[in-house]
């Protein structure tokens, strides 16, 4: 009984062991083949400067048709048929698109906004009442990130078909200060200029806007909206803002002061 045990094996070994080994020996070649590959298009797109979702897929594409191809190749040592293997696969595949019509919703999404490119990476958009800095772009979804560091995560398929504000990878900062009707204007206005072209954040194209936003009761409010890069935003404002009050300060520029009407009425006279 040991002797048809032990005989069963070697021969089981002698008949298939080679076709084992060889199978295994194949699909290492085609994961090794397959990561090579893929680094190699992916250095070849960095050069081309290929936007990064499109080069993502690509290269993974490329690295799950060279699996795919080894894949077929391993089995057909076993001797196994391709064309049942591939009609079950199609069957199957039916099944699992009807289960995971979510996921394959986000899938197409993502391939159409990588490829008419409605935003890119790096600049700043506004959708579905969520905005911020967009960080990355998946197939399933888009990253955005926040000034705090933090992130949301939208599902492609939330971004498809919205409207979406695409503010590009600059912004026009809106600030604003006050001085007295009796301040010189010129000299206020003159000197929001100066801070404004010292700042380094502030781009010189396009041209920053300076101007009388409005005259109100307690004083004039003059507007100062230059335009800095996404990245620039938080500090750039809070470094002109310190620029102005120093400025107003070392010309004994004022601000207006808020007064308060109080009156004072007489008890009324007991009934």
């Amino acid at each position: 009984m040991n002797m048809n045990v032990k005989e069963l094996t070697l021969d089981l070994l002698v008949r298939y062991g080679f076709q084992v080994l060889g199978a295994l020996a194949i699909l290492a070649v085609g994961f090794i083949a397959a990561k090579w590959l893929g680094g190699l298009v992916d250095r070849r797109f960095q050069k081309q400067q290929m936007e990064p979702p499109m080069r993502h897929l690509f290269v993974r594409v490329i690295k799950l048709l060279i699996v795919v191809m080894a894949g077929v190749v391993a089995l057909d040592k076993f001797g196994f048929s391709i064309a049942p293997l591939v009609a079950g696969i199609g069957v199957a595949g039916l099944g699992v698109g009807f289960a995971m019509q979510g996921v394959l919703g986000n899938l197409m999404a993502g391939l159409t906004i990588i490829f008419t490119k409605p935003f890119r990476v790096g600049e700043y958009i506004e959708i579905n009442e969520e905005k911020g800095d967009v960080s990355m772009i998946t197939l399933s979804s888009t990253i955005l990130v926040h000034p705090d560091h933090s992130r949301v995560i939208i599902p492609n398929r939330k971004i498809v078909g919205e409207i979406l504000h695409n503010f590009g990878t600059m912004r026009q900062l809106h600030l604003a200060v006050h001085v007295p009707h009796h301040a010189d204007l010129n000299q206020a206005l003159e000197a929001c200029r100066q801070i404004v072209d010292a700042n380094i954040r502030v781009l010189k194209d396009p041209t920053p806007s300076l101007g009388i936003g409005a005259v109100e009761a307690g004083g004039i409010k003059l507007t100062v909206e230059p335009w800095v890069r996404v990245v620039d935003v938080v500090p750039a404002e809070a470094e002109i803002y310190q620029g102005l009050v120093e400025a107003f300060r070392a010309r004994r520029i004022g601000v207006p002061v808020t007064a308060h009407e109080v009156r004072m009425l007489e008890a009324a006279a007991a009934r």
